[in-house]
């Protein structure tokens, strides 16, 4: 895209629409041809700062690519946010233009939308600058900022005060393709009249009734709705997420989803009971490790997981398998009545970690693409329900996720599958798990998957500065904010733990908060009376506290209301032993870390992987200067402003004299956190020594563009590279994070707007044409080349194992 010929549209169409209302018109439209001129004006001052900065991230961010044929990073993501904003400026200029001596012509609206985009244009700048110090304070070649202090903790300090309503009303989804503004549109009405009416210990489908009759004014007011947005991803906690995330899965709204999804013979939700197991060791068959069950936080408990699978196999109708089958899952379904045909076990497994940021989802909510890969692949699909975050932070899901994999492995006739050939699949935290599970898997020695196919992982889990995560500004669907409280909650240093929201009905609410409230207050006027006759109460209860532990009693008295609360299909909480309750003090640190280590008795020679081993690993690739380059990063790249003469600041300033974002009138409360669970490789595969990467299976990365994650993606990808770890990398365009997780109904709708583009671009647009690329690649690893097929699946199966020998 020629840079000059965008600003010089920009500046033409802006100059010719301030002419024309300076000039007056209706009195009726006064204020808001006033408005139009102010935007217009203000937009021409934006876009001359910002038009040598483009131009000279255009000029060196090819440095950053993972390949020439790949171009994609932080700082093409946001110059191409830039261009989009210019650019929807540019054509509503224009239609301006064309209507403005209209009857018909709204000026109202019209200056709201410039003055919007100007909003937006504005933030843009704002984020610019903060890129341009990322390239002074950055190695060559890297994304991130390695340092949780200096422009990090600066990032997040702009990010907690900077505007970011405008993104979330009139601008919403500009960056995006347009097919899948509608579907991101009605995520955010329904999210903010969800927090509108959320209440924490109410059930979410309850809340979304409500909701439904409260969005209609966010729909008509998109001002309105920007604010809303912004106060929501300010101030809520990750229990609010965990619910609204949680709406798909509620059984209205997964009964919709199931009758529009691809139909299967199995999908049967499983309890697997927590037994240890002997596995023989890749290298020595004779060897066996042994997998103990995982226990972490929460005690011994079942591992949940879900198999589907399109045909009914050899293995998957057992009395073993439907012994540990929930009522949830449902009975394996007959076509016509008639008795189904079993096939022969398949030799291919596809073993699946679901998203939703460690804290929220389950496989349900995945179901309607699982469903369809199952036919596509013609193979069954483990897909593996792991604890979550707060209840259960690091390291409980990777341990749940490991487990189920070496469940997998020993009881492969109990899944349809003959053993052969094992591929993992996850998407965004999905993604960390199944690259952590491989690295597990390394440390105890036992089989290795034959693949990994990883969409838009999560890689680096700590506030490291990089250009990508300044997308969270803007984004809907992985503001900072939000991430962070997913991520804490992962790490376990989320302040406050309470127990995940059940579904219960409106009575039994009632009955336990009346209890709850009149045990309470016959409490206090106890306390009361006997603080009035006991005089020396008061001095003697100091004494007295430390006996008995403040989280003791709540905790047992959490335990017992879940007992009474739960469904009942669930498993019931064990109850903690007294003596362990103050066991409960100890560090994160001490708590996550303990249990990674495989037991010395059964690996022989495996090294330990604790808290007490974890090394300070750089991630910079380039560790010498190359002239060129950095000639290049300095004709853009500048140092920090100073602040003006006389002029004392509590903090230094960010961006230059003269300029200064938006602020809100939302200030988020945010800190940046520097737990030792962030650094740990197997929360953060990024952060992992050569030694540990060595000998992972061939990955595939699908990334987003516009994805605050990008730069996990490419980093990860050029770690892998550097340590001669087969690796592609696929980043598809116009996409958000977490794309996978959109209704199938609607991907159909949306996958003949635009056709996939060639090949050598590494880049698919539209969900359905996404989804058919992770496919191939899953089908990469299970059928390779030499496996007989038509001629059509063996030029394309050639074409993508040629792309992964190149790379």
């Amino acid at each position: 895209m020629d840079t000059k010929a965008v600003f010089a549209a920009l500046y033409s169409v802006c100059e010719e629409n301030a002419t024309f209302f300076s000039a007056g018109g209706k009195v009726s439209q006064a204020d808001s041809a006033k408005r139009l001129v102010e935007s217009m004006k203000l937009i021409q001052e934006h876009a001359r700062s910002l038009e040598p900065v483009i131009s000279g991230f255009a000029a060196i961010y090819h440095h950053f690519d993972f390949d020439p044929l790949i171009p994609a990073n932080g700082y093409r993501s946001l110059v191409k946010v830039v261009r989009c904003c210019l650019l929807h400026i540019i054509h509503k200029g224009r239609y301006i233009t064309a209507n403005r001596r209209s009857i018909f012509f709204r000026a109202a609206h019209n200056a709201g939308e410039m003055e919007a985009y100007c909003s937006a244009l504005c933030q843009l700048r704002a984020l610019l600058y903060l890129a341009q110090r990322m390239l002074h304070d950055n190695s060559h070649g890297n994304l991130f900022f390695q340092d949780e202090s200096g422009l990090s903790e600066s990032f997040i300090r702009e990010y907690a005060s900077m505007h970011k309503g405008c993104f979330y009303g009139r601008c919403l989804g500009f960056q995006f393709t347009p097919a899948i503004r509608p579907c991101l549109q009605t995520i955010a009405i329904g999210l903010v009249a969800f927090g509108e009416n959320y209440k924490r210990h109410q059930s979410g489908i309850g809340v979304a009734a409500s909701s439904f009759f409260t969005s209609g004014k966010y729909a008509i007011d998109p001002e309105l709705r920007g604010t809303e947005f912004e106060r929501i991803t300010q101030n809520l906690d990750v229990h609010f997420w965990k619910t609204f995330w949680n709406i798909t899965e509620t059984e209205v709204l997964s009964s919709l989803a199931s009758m529009t999804s691809t139909q299967v013979k199995v999908n049967r939700a499983l309890s697997v009971p927590p037994v240890a197991f002997d596995l023989p060791l890749a290298a020595n068959h004779r060897a066996s490790a042994t997998i103990a069950p995982p226990s972490a936080h929460i005690g011994i408990a079942p591992i949940q997981m879900r198999l589907i699978s399109y045909d009914l196999r050899e293995g998957q109708d057992s009395e073993t398998l439907l012994s540990m089958s929930r009522s949830e899952g449902g009975a394996i379904s007959l076509s016509l009545g008639l008795k189904t045909k079993r096939l022969p076990s398949s030799p291919f497994l596809l073993i699946h970690f679901h998203g939703g940021g460690f804290v929220a989802q389950t496989s349900k909510s995945h179901e309607p693409y699982l469903k369809s890969w199952s036919q596509d692949l013609g193979v069954p699909i483990l897909s593996v329900d792991y604890s979550l975050a707060p209840e259960a932070p690091f390291p409980r899901a990777l341990e749940e996720c490991f487990y189920a994999y070496c469940w997998a492995l020993r009881n492969h006739h109990l899944l349809g599958w003959t053993g052969e050939k094992v591929c993992l699949a996850g998407d965004s935290a999905g993604g960390n798990l199944c690259v952590t599970t491989c690295m597990r898997a390394a440390a105890f020695g036992v089989r290795m998957p034959d693949g990994v196919v990883a969409a838009y992982p999560a890689t680096l889990l700590t506030a490291y500065a990089s250009p990508s995560r300044l997308l969270t500004l803007m984004d809907p669907l992985l503001p900072l904010s939000v991430l962070s409280r997913c991520l804490s909650a992962y790490a376990g240093s989320e302040p406050q733990t309470e127990k995940q929201v059940e579904r219960v009905s409106t009575l039994s609410l009632v009955k336990r908060d009346t209890a709850l409230f009149l045990r309470d207050f016959r409490q206090g006027a106890s306390n009361w009376i006997h603080s009035l006759l006991d005089s020396n109460r008061g001095s003697a209860a100091p004494s007295t506290a430390p006996e008995t532990p403040p989280d003791a009693t709540d905790t047992l008295r959490k335990s017992v209301s879940e007992v009474s609360i739960s469904s009942p299909h669930a498993d019931p909480p064990v109850l903690p032993e007294p003596a362990a309750l103050p066991n409960r003090k100890l560090s994160v640190k001490s708590k996550t870390c303990q249990d990674l280590r495989p037991p010395s008795s059964g690996v022989p020679g495996a090294p330990p992987v604790s808290a007490h081993t974890i090394e300070d690993v750089s991630f910079f690739l380039f560790k010498e200067t190359d002239p060129n380059i950095s000639r290049d990063l300095s004709s853009v790249a500048i140092p920090p402003p100073a602040a003006e003469e006389g002029i004392e600041l509590q903090h230094p300033r960010e961006f230059p004299l003269g300029f200064e974002p938006l602020r809100s009138d939302q200030f988020a409360e945010m800190k940046l956190q520097s737990s030792p669970v962030f650094k740990d490789p197997f929360c953060s595969p990024l952060l992992a020594p050569d030694s540990m990467l060595k000998g992972l299976p061939p990955i595939h990365i699908v990334a987003c563009a516009l994805d605050p994650m990008l730069d996990d993606s490419v980093m990860f990808a050029k770690r892998l590279r550097s340590v001669d770890q087969p690796v592609t990398l696929c980043v598809v365009d116009d996409l958000p994070h977490g794309f996978l997780s959109l209704s199938h109904g609607f991907a159909r709708c949306f996958c003949r707007t635009r056709p996939p583009s060639p090949a050598s671009t590494a880049s698919w647009n539209g969900p359905i044409g996404v989804c058919r690329l992770l496919l191939e690649n899953v089908v990469l690893f299970l059928w390779p080349p030499s496996r007989k097929r038509s001629p059509l699946w063996a030029e394309r199966l050639n074409r993508l194992w040629g792309r992964t020998q190149l790379l």
